[in-house]
């Protein structure tokens, strides 16, 4: 088992930025790659980005790029979301993911191909 804790979350103005972090813990050498999904009120949840857990590969959705980075430090088992420029489509509960697939068939099969889920935290931007 992987247990995944994110922290960061937060109420922010518009074009302001945050960064989201994600600890993880327990059987770490089994994941492949580890993300971000994002899910609005009334929404189905959606990736956000993910990066493999062994080579610099960022992959990210058509609505972040360029304005979210996404991140890992392997001696810390840590991933990190640098939000900037949000904007308030941005809010949604902001979630970690992991996965044991190879990253590319998990950015095709995304929620499908997830293993292992935080618990979530709140962004929310104001206009």
């Amino acid at each position: 088992q992987v247990q995944l804790v994110e922290s960061g979350g937060g109420l922010v103005q518009a074009g302001g930025s945050l960064i989201l972090s994600c600890a993880s813990s327990g059987r770490t050498f089994s994941i492949n790659g580890i993300g971000w999904f994002r899910q609005a009120p009334g929404k189905e949840r959606e990736f956000v980005a993910m990066i493999p857990w062994t080579s610099g590969n960022t992959y990210y959705a058509d609505s972040v790029k360029g304005r979210f980075t996404i991140s890992r430090d392997n001696a810390k088992n840590t991933a990190y979301l640098q939000m900037n420029s949000l904007k308030p489509e941005d809010t949604a509960v902001y979630y970690c993911a992991a996965s044991r697939a190879p990253v590319m068939k998990w950015r095709v099969a995304a929620i499908d191909e997830t293993d292992y889920w935080g618990q979530g935290t709140q962004v929310t931007v104001s206009s």
